[in-house]
């Protein structure tokens, strides 16, 4: 039963330490999608930079042509002050007074015409620029977002080599191994012990005589000599 929960295991890991390796691509694809958002704003930076150029230019011929026009009819204005001065012919005055308002009027239309492209230049520009401020917000946030996405990725990848090294150690095996050294650590002090008691046991016979020497006693066999001397008449020492 141990067996085939810890192949159930095995697989399950199998399964987390394929998935890991997988995360990798999406990280590498989200960097790079990234780096193809920059691009992008960059291209439309410039794009935004030449639609502003052109709309302030647009913007300044406007303003030309309405000076010119005015101009036209300041000079026009003089061309008739002249001639009810006397100091110009009337037809004359009356002819080059008109050719001033006629271009005054081109003017007007020239400026009228500017002014219009550069009301519509000036709206793409500011539709460009909320784009541009969107994909800057994006690229920060997808970033952002890449930047935890590694973080996690990280301590998943800790996580997993821990539980690695967890799953790889025998527990059962290292029990075992210690109820074997303990087994024959007891081995070992039971056989010191018997050593022990068996050093106490008999020495060689002189030392048994002096022993016997050194603390006097009548054995059995003293009273069976003083018995059968008696016996015999002998008389004891």
């Amino acid at each position: 039963m141990v067996s085939i929960f810890r192949r159930m295991f095995k697989v399950a890991e199998a399964n987390a330490h394929t998935a890991l390796d997988n995360l990798e691509d999406p990280i590498k694809m989200t960097e790079q999608g990234i780096r193809d958002l920059k691009k992008n704003l960059q291209a439309a930076m410039v794009s935004l930079a030449q639609v502003k150029s052109l709309a302030i230019r647009l913007k300044k011929e406007g303003e030309d042509h309405k000076k010119r026009a005015a101009d036209y009819e300041r000079k026009a204005m003089l061309l008739l002050r002249r001639m009810e001065a006397g100091e110009m012919d009337a037809a004359e005055a009356e002819r080059l007074a008109t050719s001033a308002l006629e271009k005054k009027d081109e003017s007007l239309q020239q400026a009228a015409r500017t002014t219009a492209d550069y009301e519509t230049q000036h709206q793409m520009a500011d539709q460009l620029q909320g784009k541009v401020e969107d994909l800057k917000r994006q690229i920060s946030k997808y970033e952002n977002e890449a930047v935890t996405l590694k973080a996690r990725a990280r301590t998943a990848s800790s996580r997993r080599k821990i539980n690695q090294q967890l799953a790889g150690a025998d527990a059962t095996g290292t029990v075992a191994m210690l109820e074997k050294m303990k087994q024959k650590v007891t081995e070992e002090e039971s056989l010191a012990e018997a050593y022990d008691e068996l050093a106490d046991v008999g020495g060689d016979i002189d030392e048994d005589i002096d022993k016997a020497l050194a603390n006097p006693s009548r054995s059995a066999g003293s009273d069976s000599l003083d018995v059968l001397k008696k016996k015999m008449g002998i008389a004891s020492a």
